[in-house]
Formats: C-alpha cells, structure tokens, sequence
C-alpha cells in the first residue's frame, strides 16, 4: 500500500472530430498542416490508442487513484473500470487564462495539467499512445519519501545544442524537436553542461513543485501558453521540474535501455512484425506505439492482437 495517492493523467485529442478541425483551421495558417512537428494530421490522429492506455494502467497499476483524461470539449467515451477515470476539459485548467484557449499545442496543454481541480500531489502524466506492459508497484513511479522515478540519459548540453543548430530550416521553417524543448527546460532549471535527455515513458511529477515554481515564474507560465501550436522557443515543463530535482540530489534517475519499448511505425518489409517479436521476447515496463494512423491494414491487425493480448481487451 503506498503511503500516498497516485493519480494518472492522459492528455488525448481526436483530430477527426469535424468541430474540432474547423475550430484549428480558424487559428493556424494552411502551411501549419503540412508540418507534423506542428499541426499535421498524424499529431492529432485517433486510433483508439487512449482505450489501450487505460486498459494498461488498470490492470498493471491499480494502484492508481484516479485517471484524469485531458481534452477539448471530447469525450473518448471509456469504460467504467477498476480505476476511475474523469474527463478533464482544457477550460477548467486555463481557469484564469481563457484567453490562451482554444489551444493546439501539447506543451502548452502539458504545462496547465497540474492545475486539475482534484489531482493528487503525486500524479503520472501520459501520452495517450504509453502503455504499461507489465505489473507495477507504486516505487516504479514514486519512491516512499516521494522521490520521483525519471528515465532518462545524461546527455552533453553544448554537443546537443551544436547538433540541434546544424539542422537547417526547411522552406523557412524552424522545427520543434522534442530535443530542442527539453535543452529549453534544461536551461530554465540552471543547467550548463548536462541535462536529461527524457524519452517516451510516463513521467511521475508532483503537482506542488509546479505550483510553486509557477508562482516564481508566472512570466514563464504565460510565454509557454502563449503559442497556440508547437513552437521552438518553448520548454518541456517536465523536463525543468526533473532537471531541477536532479540537480538539488532529489530525483531517482533510471535508465531507459531495457525499461522502454518504442516503436516508431515505418515502412519496410516485415518491420513492424519483427518489432512486435522483440517486444514479446523482453520484459519491457513500457511501450510507446508512435503513430499508429500511419500503419496499413495488415501491421494494424498485428499491432492490435499484440496490445489486445498485453492489456487484456
């Protein structure tokens, strides 16, 4: 039993949704669309992947208090489980700050998630294509005296920053590089020379540490909710509070070798078969299944059996 509660919170969108198309194209110019680092249509695609996300928390987290489901003016329609789960719309966390709405933008949304009215002090935020893929205890994601759990590489920040500078634009335009974000958040935490380079795991935060540094910066708070859509010159939020943790000896680093199974779709003969073979074949804690929208008929039917089987759909 752990000492304290644990929630989980799941930021989730779907791009099919006719209102919420018109409601984007009203606010990004056309170019936006072509540019997934941005507003292309594989950001913002539903393919049930929330549904297997759930699914995995319950049956190797029950642990978890409650699932918070962030979205827009959606529903994704979950079943009642072991675990409850509320839907969370992005007006009740931009309480205060309606003015940034209607908002686009992962990073701007992930830095608003620890002001759920409700949520727990320890909480875990997810994308809704994480998965857990084996049984769990509360010490995965939170040691006894509240430590969080990061995985992540201790990474050069000049050499990253010098490889990030090399890549040129394209037709003008500056990408969004999950990199690029997080050396951000390095360099608000005080980092020089080296940071945590995070990957596609659940990150265990605590919801106090944002609000009080959110109240020494409110500066920074608005700058990165300003952007309706990804933009470079914003931070990943998780990466300052873990990097700032980090630095001060209160962060239980881990590797992420081993912990996490990621599978970026692509094509290529028998990819995705091969793929899924080494993943039966480990002991993963995680998986992410990277845009999955992108996958044909056949590599969806082996992503589905796959998942289905691991969380018991």
């Amino acid at each position: 039993m752990n000492a304290f509660p644990i929630d989980a919170v799941i930021t989730w969108v779907d791009g099919s949704d006719p209102v919420h198309r018109s409601k984007m194209r009203g606010y990004a110019p056309e170019r936006a669309f072509t540019e997934n680092d941005v507003a292309g249509p594989t950001r913002f695609a539903n393919d049930g992947e929330i549904h297997w996300c759930v699914a995995s928390i319950r049956r190797y987290a029950p642990f978890i208090r409650k699932i918070w489901i962030v979205t827009d003016g959606q529903d994704p329609h979950v079943q009642d489980g072991n675990i409850p789960v509320e839907v969370v719309d992005h007006k009740q966390i931009f309480r205060g700050y309606e003015d940034f709405l209607p908002v686009f933008n992962s990073v701007a949304i992930e830095t608003m998630t620890w002001r759920i009215p409700g949520l727990s002090d320890h909480y875990v935020e997810f994308n809704d294509d994480f998965l857990v893929c084996r049984p769990l205890a509360p010490e995965d994601f939170f040691a006894q005296d509240g430590t969080p759990v990061c995985h992540a590489v201790r990474s050069c920040i000049a050499f990253d920053r010098f490889t990030r500078a090399l890549k040129k634009k394209e037709n003008g335009h500056r990408k969004v590089t999950f990199k690029g974000l997080m050396l951000n958040g390095a360099a608000l935490a005080g980092a020089r020379f080296r940071y945590l380079r995070l990957n596609h795991t659940p990150r265990p935060l605590n919801r106090l540490w944002f609000e009080n540094w959110y109240g020494e910066h409110p500066e920074e708070l608005r700058r990165n909710i300003s952007f309706r859509f990804r933009n470079p010159d914003q931070f990943t939020p998780q990466e300052v509070q873990f990097v700032s943790l980090w630095r001060s000896g209160k962060l239980d680093l881990k590797p992420v070798k081993g912990n996490l199974f990621y599978m970026e779709t692509r094509s290529g003969k028998d990819y995705i078969r091969k793929k899924l073979e080494r993943f039966r074949k480990g002991n993963y804690k995680y998986m992410c299944l990277n845009s999955v929208d992108r996958t044909g008929p056949e590599d969806r039917k082996l992503i589905d059996e796959t998942v289905r089987d691991l969380v018991g759909l």
